[in-house]
């Protein structure tokens, strides 16, 4: 065999050594499952800056509220919302899915970071025109950016809660509210993180004070405080013992002191 026929028989079983390796099967990763939420709808036609008008479609702001949550919503196409009703809606929790992703420039470049938006609305939305995908993205991390503790919900789906998912209110009795001091509450607390790790959108930390009502079973019911530090706390994993006053359940309105140590 010459030198020649050599190394042409050479590249021939390469390359086909190559088209077999080539030939495997793609196993594709089985996207996540959207984000589930539900809540009392709230309608605003107030809010007109240029910000909100790109989150909505073309109509006007909407809210969904559970608990102790308000989440923003923004669509890419129009939805009928009625005030008042319960929606169950399906799709991406902003906040969530761009802390998930963490942030390698370490807030070097602002937060959110660019490239977490971007993820976020192709996970939502997959398949949009880049310039499309590009406005979303920069009006998500304009709105995060502003308000980065008040949750963003890119809708994938919404429709009216069943009335096995309603949360009934009816038949609601009238409890009596009293004050008590945050040192003397802070004895009461049976469960609930007091020291958490800062956000990644304030890593430096710091003390938050955060007010609140406690229901008669003794569970956080409302956040009545500015602080976007304390809407990042896990309210839901707190319980105190319940209050009485003149020997019946009672509300208590009290301050809650939560520490949030710096990032490493």
């Amino acid at each position: 065999m010459t030198r020649s026929t050599y190394v042409s028989c050479f590249l021939v079983l390469t390359l086909a050594g190559l088209g077999g390796c080539s030939s495997e099967p793609t196993v594709k990763q089985a996207a996540a499952p959207p984000d589930k939420i539900q809540g009392k709808a709230l309608v605003l036609t107030n809010e007109s800056t240029a910000l909100d008008a790109a989150l909505n479609a073309g109509g006007p702001s909407v809210y969904l509220v559970d608990g102790l949550k308000r989440y923003r919503l923004f669509f890419n196409k129009p939805f009928q919302i009625d005030p008042g009703k319960q929606y169950a809606a399906e799709g991406v929790y902003a906040q969530k899915t761009i802390d998930a992703i963490g942030d390698a420039g370490q807030g070097k470049n602002g937060y959110p970071p660019e490239s977490s938006c971007e993820r976020a609305v192709k996970t939502a939305w997959p398949g949009l025109a880049f310039d499309v995908t590009d406005s979303y993205a920069s009006s998500l991390r304009a709105k995060v950016n502003r308000f980065p503790a008040r949750p963003v919900f890119l809708v994938m789906r919404i429709e009216p809660a069943t009335a096995s998912d309603k949360k009934d209110a009816d038949g609601e009795k009238e409890i009596p509210t009293v004050s008590v001091p945050a040192d003397k509450q802070r004895a009461l607390l049976k469960d609930g993180p007091t020291v958490l790790t800062a956000p990644l959108w304030e890593p430096t930390g710091g003390t938050a004070r955060c007010k609140v009502v406690i229901d008669e079973q003794g569970k956080i019911a409302e956040l009545n405080s500015g602080s976007q530090l304390c809407e990042t706390v896990p309210w839901s994993d707190f319980h105190y013992q319940p209050t009485q006053k003149g020997g019946h359940p009672a509300k208590v309105e009290t301050e809650v002191e939560v520490r949030f140590d710096p990032r490493k």
